[in-house]
């Protein structure tokens, strides 16, 4: 459920129900949908035929009229007249017709688009889902992004406790031994002492470089100081390619969702690097419709997959990521490149761009 799809009309099959067997064919007998589809096949041929030729014939009509072909068809045919104007008896008669094929071939150009509007919407209410069930798809589509969710992080906590016990704890235990070593020397050897006072230093340094590594990687500082745009472009300087970056928003996203496309893009730039052998990659951010559309592209080999066969994908971590605030993934990566990732995150932009964050990078 990561990616857009349309929600299915039809209830879900049970346990079971195999083509051929009893059960599959009361499931579909049972369903509303089925009758919807029925009833669409019965009906759907007259209504798209009506609604579908109405158009046309009036600006055939239309037409006729504009060009004076009708005036020439009823003299030749007897019959006289034309829209209002029946029978056609006088020269005034005949030069009221091309505006009335004006008129009609205006209304016709202007109905058209709006007839198969109703056309699309008729079939929408037989063949698409009901309210039912499209709320039965989206409360699957919740519980399914909220187990998500809960597994990411429960595992983002692992690793936080993994960095912390393995990396600053390990190196802030051995800072304290060596400051009681160097205590007890002091007075017997004050060389020695000076050399574990200098050792301790030196691994204070490094177990504040790893919190500070850690701190980056559960909400970077930049990201807090100079949104997105900021974010990226210093994200960007960091990479042994180079990244164009393009950000046109006029305000910021809520924190949460801001955090989540910033590391959307790190995990997307990340695999340009490991995997794509790309000489140039590049961000692109806007906000259109109430919605936050990221791409990240790059001109590497190409044949990227969102569920590779064998698992394993980074971009499946992307797509969940993104899925935890309904959003969505989209990968095209044919064979020999480009790779374009689309990604769409529904929000809303709380508050104006202050900072000049765009002049860095």
């Amino acid at each position: 459920m990561v990616r857009g799809r349309d929600p299915r009309p039809y209830r879900p099959r049970p346990a079971g129900a195999f083509v051929g067997t009893p059960s599959r064919w009361l499931w579909l007998v049972r369903d509303p949908a089925t009758w919807r589809d029925l009833l669409w096949l019965l009906a759907g041929a007259p209504t798209g035929l009506l609604l579908g030729i109405v158009g046309p014939v009036l600006l055939a009509y239309g037409l006729e009229g504009l060009l004076g072909i009708a005036i020439i068809i009823d003299a030749a045919s007897g019959w006289y007249g034309y829209g209002v104007t029946w029978p056609i008896q006088d020269a005034l008669d005949i030069i009221s017709v091309p505006p009335q094929g004006a008129l009609v071939t205006a209304g016709a150009l202007y109905a058209g688009p709006w007839l198969l509007w109703a056309l699309a919407q008729f079939d929408r209410s037989l063949l698409g889902p009901t309210r039912g069930a499209a709320l039965a798809q989206r409360v699957d589509r919740l519980t399914e992004t909220r187990t998500q969710v809960v597994d990411a992080q429960a595992a983002e906590l692992r690793r936080i406790e993994r960095d912390l016990h393995d990396g600053a704890q390990a190196r802030i235990v051995s800072l304290g031994m060596s400051l009681g070593m160097a205590e007890d020397l002091v007075t017997r050897d004050p060389a020695a002492a000076q050399a574990l006072i200098a050792e301790a230093r030196q691994a204070s340094g490094l177990a504040l470089a790893e919190l500070r590594h850690l701190v980056r990687g559960i909400h970077p500082p930049v990201l807090a100081e100079r949104g997105l745009d900021g974010g990226l472009r210093a994200l960007a300087l960091t990479l042994p390619v180079p990244v164009a970056v393009d950000v046109d928003l006029d305000g910021r996203p809520d924190a949460p969702v801001e955090s989540a496309a910033y590391f959307a893009v790190a995990e997307a730039l990340t695999n340009v690097v490991k995997h794509a052998h790309a000489s140039a990659a590049w961000v692109s951010l806007t906000h259109l419709g109430g919605a936050l559309y990221i791409t990240v592209g790059d001109d590497g080999a190409g044949g990227a997959v969102l569920d590779p066969p064998g698992g394993g994908s980074g971009l499946a971590g992307v797509a969940r990521r993104l899925g935890a605030f309904d959003g969505s993934l989209h990968v095209d990566s044919p064979a020999g490149g480009p790779t374009v990732l689309t990604m769409e995150l529904p929000c809303a932009l709380s508050s104006p761009r202050t900072s000049p964050s765009s002049a860095t990078g």
